[in-house]
Formats: structure tokens, sequence, C-alpha cells
């Protein structure tokens, strides 16, 4: 392609650069759109054989036209650029190319394509260990398309939650429709779609009838929501799906603040009005720039004014490309042939010849652009002389989000196409992707060889045939030995084309050939949007503990938990997070802490039956607790494995408090509910979630009791013991529990009254010389106690006997799992056991192996690792085979990823006051 290919007008323009060159946009204009006008016709290069590509699609299929665009930290790679809308000092790069797109060295794989067909990788690189070095090193550096960044994204990523009577996905002619009447039925409607404009296919064929941006005012108007630049990434039970906002274009300074949202919606019923997606046509060299699917011609030619090329060859099996030949001679282009598969067609524009029975069989060109375009009529050779190719080969229904939802799909013989058909859920499809146009099926022409059907894998006609050949017969198996489908757009223009071939060659029909599993999300998320939560000041929601402004005014070291930031450190001075949570543990064993544990799982179990349902979920008794006092318990799944653990402690006569660990806080009010509505609907009780209604401090150390008697004007509970109590002037509940291993109390008051309370616990226990601590401390202390935590040792793979919690279990049995605890190999000697690891020569890798000796299998991993905090040495808990009876072994931990080991010998996991005398009155 060369020169301009669109009319100049007086509009304002828009400047950007494509590999180092400045050129003009105009605005609504796609970097794709941007190019094509230019007359930049190269702007990429294929994975394998480093072929030259060009622009393909128009939409989010678009296999070839991958980019890298933005650059530091806001650089994205693997942008379709049909996807990206242009923005004032846009800057992208092509990419998979060295030194430059023109002149690729790599582009000499193409002379060795004969010897690099399908599979050949499991061909080559095997034998010997000691040969994979070699080859590593060259596989590393021909991986991967763009190059990550690696700067830190600057940008910030949202999440919201939504909910809706009617969620409807795509705002083309059915979607918009669909839209309006659920808006003027009295529904709340929500409305998505990934492009910047709404229309859909009425921006490339018109309907007088029909005003997208009326229709959207309209909706608006009636109390709908309209979410533009949108994609519904994933479809998941019960009606909830994600959606991906973009907030800003990619490489873009996001306006305010956020660069895209990820959306959480729950639907009562959801409209798919996806579209199509139209399938390429394979002949030789179909991958050459210039050769353009029909459908994305005509949205160059009308959406965007871009005349993709002058002298135009259309091939096609169905009626839709002859709209595409009205728009290119509307717009001035010579169409010189239009070659129909068929024996029979429609009537076609003036001026333009149509050949039937007549397929292309290859082309040739340039880099940049088409020379000669080649095709089979009637079973003779005729060649044309053309710059552009529009291809239509049939059409593939949307149907992923369809298959997300569960749903099944038909086979429709006159279009060669699935279609959606019955869903389990409230979900329905309308417009062109449940009633595609007719296609019938073509035998393609041309050399396989060269026929590509996974542009962007270079997978061709050929290696589809050679996997067949080979004995792939499922298509799952032939997509994982030619890589069909496994690229950045996961086989939206292939699937269909791959298993036409796949049928022809088994002579069956496409639904007995097979089909590949739809899987979200449907267009890539960046890591970013997903990690967003995790993030601190990533804009998703963030519960923020009732004490949040107190601790940020000692600016801690925060920590994210879940959907909470807790302060893991309190640094004094230049203290880094080591020393500042080894002072802050000193201070405890030595004097007292105060800690926050607001965020601690915590629910009110009251009623007649209360204590039952309490012996059902904790598998420790707790019917035989007297009033005001506690004891630790743990949960069980149905399995019998450990889930959670926690405390449990008897109020009044009727009245129970059981608290739960941060991490398991949502999951334990979800068990309780579907213990008390579902096992037992007839318990005479309630269970109230109060994790948020009362903060919690914790007040650990030798001098907490003297402490808190002197702020309450009474003597504390002794351990395990509850009691009413002021403090401050505040009603607060105390109860005497230790997780240090020192003596200690949780005091636990309404959030609003947090503040005060705290305030007085911290001067009291500054007055005695000690601090806050952290998490980091917390980890100290419990590790040198040998507490366990939820994903830590109780990873959802230990029972109470692995633990050391066996004697603990109600003898009566009758709790959740207990069933699940007789089973034999729950009681195998082999099983991994918690115990304590003591270093014998340095510090302890945490997450590292435990073995024998060099070269042996592991025997179980390290769970946790410290320091101890007043003897010196490193310590460690693990989960040991067979680890209860190994006690006095030495062993080694060994870390190869981090070059890390220890010797060890292994003991009690109890290395601090074993006899628990310290926190005993």
């Amino acid at each position: 392609m060369s020169g301009p290919t669109r009319a100049p007008s007086g509009d304002e323009t828009i400047p950007f650069t494509f590999d180092g060159t400045t050129y003009q946009a105009r605005p609504g204009d796609t970097l794709a759109a941007a190019l094509l006008a230019n007359g930049v016709g190269l702007v990429g290069r294929s994975f394998k054989y480093h072929r030259p590509r060009g622009i393909m699609t128009a939409g989010i299929e678009e296999p070839n036209a991958l980019v890298t665009v933005g650059t530091g930290g806001r650089a994205e790679p693997n942008t379709r650029a049909t996807d990206v809308f242009v923005y004032p000092g846009m800057v992208a790069q092509s990419q998979n190319r060295w030194p430059s797109l023109s002149f690729d060295v790599a582009s000499i794989f193409g002379l060795a394509a004969p010897a690099l067909g399908a599979g050949f990788y499991y061909k080559t690189f095997f034998g010997p260990a000691k040969h994979w070095m070699r080859y590593e090193g060259f596989i590393r550096r021909a991986a991967g398309l763009g190059n990550a960044p690696t700067e830190p994204d600057p940008d910030n990523f949202s999440q919201r939650a939504g909910f809706c009577d009617v969620l409807v996905v795509g705002a083309g002619p059915a979607g918009l429709q669909a839209a309006l009447e659920a808006a003027e039925a009295g529904s709340r409607v929500m409305l998505v779609e990934q492009d910047a404009v709404p229309g859909g296919s009425l921006l490339r064929d018109p309907d007088a009838a029909l005003d997208p941006a009326a229709m959207v005012e309209r909706i608006k108007a009636l109390g709908g929501e309209v979410l533009l630049r949108t994609t519904a990434s994933g479809y998941w039970d019960h009606n909830f799906l994600t959606l991906t906002q973009r907030l800003a274009e990619p490489g873009e300074v996001p306006p305010h603040g956020f660069a895209q949202r990820l959306w959480h919606v729950r639907a009562g019923r959801v409209v798919l009005a996806t579209g199509l997606i139209e399938r390429p046509v394979p002949f030789a060299n179909n991958d050459h720039p210039g050769v353009m699917l029909s459908q994305a011609v005509r949205s160059y030619v009308r959406r965007w004014g871009v005349l993709p090329g002058k002298r135009v060859v259309i091939a096609t099996n169905n009626d839709d490309a002859y709209l595409t030949a009205q728009a290119l001679v509307e717009a001035g282009a010579e169409v010189v042939a239009l070659l129909d598969a068929r024996a029979s067609g429609p009537a076609a524009p003036a001026g333009v010849t149509v050949y039937l029975d007549a397929k292309p069989s290859t082309v040739i060109g340039r880099k940049h652009a088409l020379r000669k375009i080649t095709a089979v009529i009637g079973g003779s050779e005729r060649s044309f002389d053309a710059d552009l190719i529009a291809v239509s080969g049939g059409f593939v229904p949307v149907a992923h989000l369809h298959m997300q939802a569960g749903g099944k799909l038909v086979w429709n013989e006159e279009a060669q196409a699935f279609i959606p058909g019955a869903t389990p859920q409230v979900c329905e499809t309308v417009g062109s992707a449940l009633t595609p146009p007719l296609a019938p099926a073509t035998a393609p022409a041309g050399k396989a060889k060269k026929s590509f059907v996974d542009f962007q894998n270079d997978v061709s006609l050929a290696d589809i045939d050679l996997a067949w050949q080979e004995g792939y017969r499922s298509v799952e198996h032939l997509k994982r030995y030619t890589t069909l489908g496994m690229a950045t757009d996961q086989g939206k223009t292939s699937n269909m084309v791959a298993l036409s071939r796949l049928a022809e060659k088994q002579g069956v029909t496409v639904p007995q050939a097979g089909l590949t599993t739809f899987r979200p999300p449907f267009t890539p998320v960046t890591m970013g949007l997903l990690a967003g939560a995790g993030a601190r000041n990533a804009g998703a929601h963030v519960r923020r503990i009732p004490l949040h402004a107190l601790h940020d005014a000692h600016d801690p070291i925060w920590q994210p938990l879940g959907y909470w930031f807790r302060p893991r450190a309190y640094p004094v001075d230049s203290e880094g997070l080591a020393e500042a949570s080894l002072r802050e543990a000193r201070t405890v064993r030595t004097v007292a802490g105060l800690s926050d544990v607001s965020t601690l799982g915590k629910f009110e179990v009251c009623g007649p039956d209360a204590a039952k349902l309490l012996e059902l979920v904790c598998a420790t008794t707790v019917g035989k607790l007297a009033v005001g006092r506690g004891r630790y318990t743990f949960m069980l799944r149905e399995d019998g494995f450990v889930f959670d653990d926690g405390t449990v402690w008897r109020l009044a006569e009727d009245r129970y408090l059981l608290t739960s660990s941060t991490g398991g806080a949502d999951r334990m009010a979800g068990h309780l509910s579907y213990v008390r509505q579902v096992l037992r609907p007839d318990l005479a009780c309630s269970v109230v979630n109060v994790q948020e209604h009362y903060a919690g401090i914790a007040l650990a150390g030798p001098r907490a009791r003297a402490i808190l008697a002197a702020l309450t004007g009474a003597e504390p509970p002794r351990h395990m013991g509850y009691a009413r109590a002021v403090l401050a002037g505040v009603p607060v509940h105390v109860l005497a529990a230790s997780y240090s291993g020192e003596r200690a109390f949780e005091i636990h008051v309404e959030a609003s009254h947090a503040a005060a309370v705290w305030q007085a616990i911290a001067a009291a226990t500054r007055a005695e010389g000690g601090a806050p601590y952290g998490l980091e401390a917390m980890e100290l202390l419990r590790i040198e106690k040998g507490h366990v935590v939820v994903g830590g040792e109780v990873d959802g793979r230990s029972t109470p006997h692995d633990l050391g919690l066996g004697g603990m279990l109600n003898k009566a049995g009758g709790f959740i799992g207990a069933a699940g605890l007789t089973r034999p190999a729950l009681s195998d000697p082999g099983r991994q056991n918690l115990v304590g690891l003591v270093s014998l020569d340095g510090a302890i890798p945490e997450g590292g192996m435990v073995i024998g000796r060099a070269g042996t299998s592991p025997q179980g991993y390290v769970t946790a690792a410290a320091r101890r905090i007043l003897e010196g040495g490193a310590i460690a808990l693990a989960l040991l085979q067979g680890g209860h009876h190994r006690h006095g072994e030495e062993l080694t931990v060994t870390s190869p990823t981090r070059g890390e080991k220890a010797r060890v010998r292994v003991t009690s996991p109890h290395f601090y006051d074993p006899a628990g005398e310290r926190y005993r009155d």
C-alpha cells in the first residue's frame, strides 16, 4: 500500500507516532484506521516464521496487527491496533522484529518452514537433560511477541459491583432494541459495548430507521446505565459477569486517575447481542498485507472514510460480501473481480464482474502490499492485478459468553456455524449471533503449506493435515500439538476453519469432529486490573479498620489482607521491617504491646439451641462451657480437613461469641448460614455477623494484666475467661486469650467508640515501656509459640491429628467432618504432621522443601520461618511426613530457586513456654 487512502479534510487532526514516524489521525480513529489512512500496510511480524503481516480485521478478533502502545510503565504490549483509539501523543511500536519491521533478520526462519511444521519442538528438544541447557536460552529469546514493561505501572485500577434486572451485552441493532424494550418495561438496565460508540453493525451498514445515539439517550433517560469501551470478559454462575471497562486508552495518562475498572455484575437476566466474526478464506499466502476480511474493509470505508485499496478483488461464499463491493464502488475503488465460490449469487453492483465457482489460490506482493491475485475459476487459473483482496468465508457467532454460562451449541448446516442453544442460566442470545447469514461449505484452493489458519502462530492447513496424519484426532489434541487457537486472539478467526479441515480429513461432519472450550476472559485482561484490589490506593473497595486514622498517624508499613489493610509494623527512625518487628516482639515478651485485631471474624449465636448449632460447627465441645468462659476451637469441612480456627465464648446462658480468622471471615459467614438454613433449619437460634460492629484490641505481655486492671478498676478475668468492663468510659468486652504466648487479653468495643479505648490503652502501655506491634511481630510470636494460621499450616489438606489437635476433638462426635475423619487414609502414619525445626547452621528458607539428603524426594515443607525473639537462632514450623514420631532427627531444608539451604533438627512446634505457664495466672 502506498500513499494516503483517505481524502483530505479540514477537520482537526491528532498526531501520533508509529515506529518513530509521526503521522496524523482524525478524532475517532483506531490506530489501525489511522495507519491505513496514512498508507501503512506492514504493521507486524508473525510469531514463528516472522512473516510480514498487515491489518486484517476492524475489531477485537485481529490476529496480526499487535503493537506495543505507550512508554515506560504504561507500555502495553500485544495491543490490537484495531481496538485502541488514537489520542494526542500516542506512541506505538511494532513487535517481534529486529532490527526493524521492514528488515527482520528472523524472517530467515521462513526458509526453514518445511522443517518447522506442527510439533517440531516435541521432536527436536528432547534427549539428555544436559542438552536442555543449550536449547533453553534460544527458546527464551524466541518466545513471546511484545516485551513486558520493566518499570512499575504508575496507573491505578478500580473495581466496582453492579446490579441490574437486565444486562445487555452488545450495543448493535439487536442489543440496543433489547435494552430499550427492557428499559421501557420498567427494568433496571445495564448496556455494555466494547466499542467507543454504540451501533455495532450499524456503523458500517447504516439503517435510517435506527439511530444508535438517540436510542442510547432514551435508555439513559429511563434510568438505564450505558458503559462504552466495556467488554464482558467472563460469564460465571448465577448470572454473575465480569466487565472490563477502559477509562483510558492503553498508554494514555488516565484523566481521572484510573486506567481501567473491573465490574462485578449480578443480573436478573442477561441478553447476549454479541454479533458475528467473519471467517477468513484459506489460500496460499493469505497472511500477506493486503488480505483483509470483507466486513472490515466495509467498516474502514464507511465508518472511517479509509479506502484500504484502490484495485480490489473480493472472494466470498455468501451474499454479505456483495455489500462490500457496493461500498467500494461508492468510495471510488475499482472492484476488478468478485469471486463467488457458489454456483449462483445475488446481483452485483454495476461495473463489478462476478466469477462463479471461483476461489483464490494464491497472492503475491511486496512486504507492504499485494500486486497480484491468482484464482481458480471453474477449474482454470486466472490472475488479477490488485492491491487488496477482501475475503469472506462465512461467519462465526460470538458464543463465548453463552458457552461460559454453561450453554450448548447447535450446528447450523446452512450457515456452517455453531449457534447458541439451551442454557441453564437466565440468558438469551439475540440478533445475528442467533441467525448468521447462509454460507455453504467450500473446499480451499492453493498450497496447504502456505494457507494459514492461525495467523498469529503460523499454523497452516498443512500443519493440521500433519497432526491428523500423526494420529491427533481429538480437536483438543490438535489444538495443543499445533498451537492452533492458543495465541492472544484465542482462535477467534481460526477455530472454525481448522474444525472444517479436521472434519474433512476424518470424513465426518464438523459437530462430530468436536469443539474447543471457550474460557474467560473473552479478550486479554491486563494483570494490573486483576491485581488492583491488592494494591494500596488501587481504587478497589477497601474496608478500613475503625482505628485506621490512628495507625496512619504513626506511618506504619501497611499489609493488605483480603479487603483490609492492617499495620504490618511501626518502624522507628530508620528501622526496616525486620528490625521494627523484632523490636516490637521483644517488647511484648518483656513488657507489653497492643495490636489491632478488629478484622477477626466475629459471630454472635443466640437462642435456646445456640449450643447445638455450635456443637455442629465446632469440632470441640461447646455445650459444657460455663457462662463467662471460652475455649480455643476449630472447624472442619465435611471431608474432615480443618478449614478455620478461632475461639468460642459463652457470654450468657443462651448467647455465644464465635471468632474466626480474618481471611476466613467471609467463608465462615457462608458456612454458618449454610448450617443454620440448610442443615438445621429446625434449631431455635440466630447467627449475626458482628465483624464490623466491634473493633478489637489485643493487649499482651507480662505487664498486660496490671495495665488492664488499672484502666478498668477491676481484676481482669483469668485465662480463657470473659468479663464486661468499662474502659475510658466505654463499655467493653474482655476476652482473656493469648496468641503470643504471654498473658493477653482481647478488648472488644463498639467500633464507633474504639478510638478512645485504643488511646487509653496505648498511653498506659507506653507509660510501662510498651508499644504497639503489627502483623510481622505477631507472626514471630505465634511461630515461637507454635500456633497454626489459616493459609499456612491450615492449608485445606491438614486434619486435626496432623496439626496436633486431635486430643481436643469432641469425643461424642456429631460435628461436621466427624465422619470424614474416620477414613483410613486420614490415619496413615505417613501423613504430613506439624513439627518444629531448629536450625543448626543459619536461617531456614521459608517455603523450603524438607529432605533427608541431597537428591532425595521432599518429605515435607516449611510453612513459616522466623528468628528467636530473645534467645537468637532460627526456627520454623513445617509439615513433615510422620513428623509426630521424628523429633530429634536431623534433616535439610532446601530452596533450589533461591539457592538456600539449612541443616535442621526436628522438634516440637512449641518453642516457647510449652507448658503454658506464662499466660496463666
